[in-house]
Order: C-alpha cells, then structure tokens, then sequence
C-alpha cells in the first residue's frame, strides 16, 4: 500500500474547530473557577478612594448579582407560586457564573431548550422564555468575559443554531432574533475588551524585555568604563611597583640576600597581580569574554601559598588531617580561595600575628579552618571594605555548604568552613579508585559559630 494521502486544508480546519471547541465547551466543565476580585489598577479604577477600595473589588461580583436580580424580577412578572418558582432557575445559572462558568452555560443552554419548547404558542409561558433568554444572555456575555473571544463565538453559534432549529420544528419564533442581535453586540464588545487588554499586555511585555535589554547595554557600557579606568590606574601603578622592586637591588651597594629577596617577592605578586588583574577586566568589558586556559590552584599549591604569606611577614603553619584525595575541581579551587582570603585578611588586620590553616578530608566533604592570633608590633591594621568574607560566603553557599567567623579568646579571629562533597562527585572524580582514596577521615574541623563582619 502507499502512503497515506495528506490531509486536506479543509479538514484541518474543521478538526482545529471541533478541537477548539471540545477544548472551550466540553473540556473540564465542573471545573471550580472562582471568579476573582477586580484589579484596582485601571484608569478609572486607580482613582477610587482607599476608603472604598476593599468594596470596590467586588464590583464584577455585584454586578452579576444584580443582573441575576433583573432576570428575577422579569421571571416574575405576573405573579403566582408556579412562576416564582420556575423564576428562579435562570437566576441560578446566572448566579453559577460566579464559580462554573462552562457549566453555567450548559445549564442556562438547557433551561431555554426546555422553557422554549414548553412555551411554543402556550398562553401564559412567554414570561418563562423572556426569562430564561435574558438570563442566557447574561450568562453568555459573563462566560465572555470570563474565558476568550472564541469562547464566545462557540457559544453564539450553538445558540443561533437552537434558534433555528426551535423555529423550524415548533413554528414559534419566540424573540430570539433580537436575542441573538443582542448577544452578538454583547459578545462583540467583550471581544474587543479582551483582544485591546491583550494587546495592552504584551505591548507591557514588550517594553518590560526592550528596558531590560537596554538595562544589560548600559550596564555593559559602565563595565568597560570601569574596566578601562582600571587599567589606567591599577595596571599602570602596579606595573611602577614591579618595575621598582626589580630595579631596587641594583641600587643598593652589595644588598643583603633578605632585601634581595624580599624584593624578588614584591616583583612576583606585582606580576601576579597584574596577571590576574587582567584576566578580571576582561570579564568585565564583555559580558560574552571567554576566559584564557589557564590552570586553576587547587589545594596542592596551598604550600607556596604559605610561602608567599610568610615571606609577606605572616608566620603561617599548615595541618592536614584525613585521607588526602583530589576532590572536585570547584571544591579544590573554592577552598584555595577561602584559605587565601582569609590569610590576607589576617596580614591586613593582624600585621605581626600567627596563622593556622587547617584541612580535613571526611566522608561527605572537606573542613577548613583558618585561625590567626591576635596583631602584635606597632604596625596598624588596614581597613578593609568587608568584599572579602562576603566573597567567601558566596563561594560556600554555591557549594551548599557552611561558613562561620568571628573573633577568638585570645583576641585572634576564625573562619571555617565546610564544603560537601556528593558521593556521587566523589565517584566520578579522576582517580577515585587509587588506593586509600576512601579511607575515612578525621572529623571536621571545628570552631566557634559567632557571625562577625571583616
């Protein structure tokens, strides 16, 4: 057999309608649907008073009850027990708009069916139909306004369709020609009501991504100024320094080897510095910068480190408890970063004090603690702007893990930290089945929990 053949346009068009209209009448008609209090930020709406605000929402509520009242009173006409009873049903459907408005429309849909037929030329029923047709009508513009314009269509068709359908088979006419008049301006004005108030949001749509966007080109715009600047100023004094420190040995008659090398230390973090500074702006002058391929530290380099710190004047020790292993890439180079910052803010606040650094290795993750005691000498600490412990904060919370500082008994300050490492993570690293790789731990390193700022 060969393929079958495509389908036609028109059939695809009778199938989006009949689609459409399972999805809007047939689907989920006992769905509950509350209808909601008004919005309060409308041209007109915004001026009503605060006082009457709280009322003022349930404005689309009163108004359905008082169209459910109209239909009442017409239902009523005429008097006798008979027709107050049978008053009442449209006033149901009108008022079961509130909370089920599909459902409301089938059930109005089926009282004018059944008040039609009964009052096809009977003496005494054509108060019933005017009832009854009024509130569809009501029921319809409510649904209206309650789902969307084609809805709306659906539901005019089908009641044109009744209308003439009635017509032919009774012989009785019955008004529904100004009905249906009238339920087409209706559903007509709600229509253009909904399809303006749609436009009016995505036009706000709209702006709301262009003022976006034109937020993220001026940000970027300031960036590279910033970044330009930067560079005048940063690079351009940090690149004197380096230069100065090289030349300075030569300057001095036969220069002790510890002012040799003290200024070789200053020349080598000037350079770094001056390395990283880059690798920084250029982040920052484009949003879509790729950073260079460079290797990142990890905990293996934290000896030179405390190489750099102690040359730096800060007596720093190491102690490493648990089973040493490579852990994930962001874990290594997070925890380098912690135990950096906080040695630089101990050199900066505790000039002429010692340093701790503490690593334990544990099932689950990685401890850290970092500890200086209190500044000694006449150096003054620097200031700091408080980035620092706020940079670290943000490294530990990216790794879901837990960070506490503050001060010690002896006048020091303490930061730990604890970085988790999924088993999951671990299993998947290079190497994790080398021997020893997951023997267990010691415990993690502790510390006091008191929050302070840098």
């Amino acid at each position: 057999m060969g393929p079958a053949p495509s389908e036609s346009p028109e059939m695809r068009v009778a199938r989006g309608l009949v689609d459409g209209l399972r999805e809007d009448l047939f689907t989920d008609v006992l769905a509950y649907r509350p209808l909601r209090p008004m919005r309060l930020d409308g041209p007109v709406s915004r001026h009503v008073p605060r006082s009457l605000r709280v009322y003022a929402v349930w404005t689309p509520h009163a108004l359905v009850l008082f169209a459910a009242l109209v239909v009442l009173l017409i239902g009523m006409a005429g008097g006798g027990p008979l027709r107050a009873v049978t008053a009442l049903l449209p006033v149901v459907a009108v008022c079961l708009t509130l909370v089920r408005p599909t459902l409301a429309w089938w059930v109005s849909a089926a009282e004018t069916v059944v008040f039609g037929l009964a009052g096809a030329g009977t003496y005494g029923m054509d108060t019933f139909l005017a009832s009854a047709l009024a509130g569809h009508l009501v029921v319809m513009t409510v649904v209206a306004a309650r789902t969307r314009p084609r809805t709306a269509l659906w539901m005019w068709a089908l009641t044109a369709a009744y209308g003439m359908l009635s017509s032919a088979v009774t012989g009785y006419y019955g008004g529904m020609g100004p009905i249906l008049v009238l339920a087409a301006m209706a559903l007509l004005v709600v229509a253009v009501v909904q399809v303006r108030a749609s436009a009016r949001h995505e036009v706000a749509v709209q702006q709301g991504v262009t003022a976006v966007e034109r937020g993220r080109r001026t940000l970027l715009e300031e960036r590279t100024n910033i970044a330009r600047e930067l560079h005048d100023v940063v690079a351009h004094h940090m690149s004197v320094v380096a230069i100065q420190a090289e030349a300075a040995p030569y300057r001095v008659q036969d220069p002790p080897p510890e002012l040799e090398q003290a200024f070789a230390t200053i020349r080598e973090n000037a350079v770094a510095a001056l390395t990283e500074l880059r690798r920084v702006l250029g982040v920052v002058r484009a949003a879509d910068y790729q950073a260079p391929d460079a290797p990142q530290p990890t905990l293996a380099d934290l000896d030179g480190l405390l190489k750099n710190v102690r040359e730096a004047g800060l007596d720093a020790e190491k102690a490493v408890t648990g089973a040493v292993r490579t852990l994930p890439q962001g874990v290594e180079l997070s925890a380098y970063r912690i135990v950096q910052e906080a040695l630089s803010n101990a050199l900066r606040h505790a000039p002429g004090s010692t340093a701790r650094v503490e690593i334990g290795y544990v099932l689950g993750g990685l401890g850290l603690r970092v500890v200086n005691t209190a500044p000694q000498g006449l150096v003054k600490p620097s200031p700091g702007a408080g980035h620092g412990l706020t940079g670290m904060r943000e490294r530990v919370a990216m790794l879901d893990g837990e960070m506490s500082t503050g001060g010690t008994e002896d006048g020091g300050y303490e930061v730990a930290a604890f970085l988790p490492v999924p088993a999951r993570a671990e299993a998947d690293r290079p190497g994790a089945d080398r021997p020893g790789a997951d023997r267990p731990g010691a415990d993690r390193p502790g510390g006091r929990t008191a929050e302070a700022g840098e």
